[in-house]
C-alpha cells in the first residue's frame, strides 16, 4: 500500500479546514482588539447610566446585549487560540465617561455611540477580518445589532425626551 494516497487525503482535508484553522494575522487581531474594546466601552458607558439613573430602558436591554457581544467575540479568541486583552474599565485603567445630567440627553450619546459603532465595523474592521469568515459574521451580527436594534432604541428614547 502506497503513503502517496494518505498524503494527498491529509493534504487535502487541511484544504478543506475552516477558516478558524489559520492564525489571525496582526491587522485581524488588532480588530478584534477593537471589536472588543467598543462593546467594554459600551457596556461601561450604559452601566454607569444605570447607577445614575435606575433600571432603564433601553440601556438595561442592551448592555445585556453588548456582555453577549462580548461573548461571540470571546468565542473568536478561544478558536483562534489567542488571549483577549484584559477588560481596562474592569480594572480602572480607563474611567468610564461621565453620565450626562439627563436620560434624555444620555439616550442622544446611545445614538451617537451606536452610530459611531456600526460605522467602525463598516470602515475598519470587517475589511481588516475579510479573510476570516467566522469573524466577519461575528462582526456583521455586532454591527447589524447596533444598527438595527440598538440605534432604533436609542433614537425613541432621545425622542421621548
Amino acid at each position: 500500500m502506497s503513503k502517496f494516497p494518505i498524503a494527498v487525503a491529509l493534504v487535502g482535508l487541511l484544504a478543506a479546514a475552516p477558516a478558524w484553522s489559520k492564525s489571525l494575522t496582526a491587522e485581524a487581531r488588532s480588530a478584534l482588539d477593537s471589536a472588543l474594546q467598543d462593546e467594554r466601552h459600551a457596556e461601561a458607558v450604559y452601566g454607569a447610566v444605570l447607577r445614575k439613573f435606575g433600571d432603564v430602558r433601553p440601556f438595561s436591554n442592551i448592555i445585556v446585549a453588548e456582555q453577549r457581544h462580548q461573548a461571540m467575540l470571546f468565542d473568536m479568541y478561544k478558536a483562534y487560540g489567542v488571549s483577549a486583552p484584559e477588560n481596562r474599565y474592569a480594572t480602572g485603567a480607563l474611567p468610564v465617561p461621565t453620565v450626562p445630567e439627563t436620560l434624555a440627553e444620555a439616550c442622544k450619546i446611545g445614538v451617537e455611540a451606536e452610530i459611531a459603532n456600526r460605522d467602525l465595523y463598516d470602515r475598519t474592521l470587517l475589511p481588516a477580518v475579510k479573510g476570516y469568515p467566522d469573524i466577519t459574521l461575528v462582526m456583521e451580527r455586532l454591527r447589524d445589532a447596533s444598527e438595527e436594534n440598538h440605534l432604533p432604541a436609542f433614537r425613541r428614547c432621545a425622542n421621548r425626551g
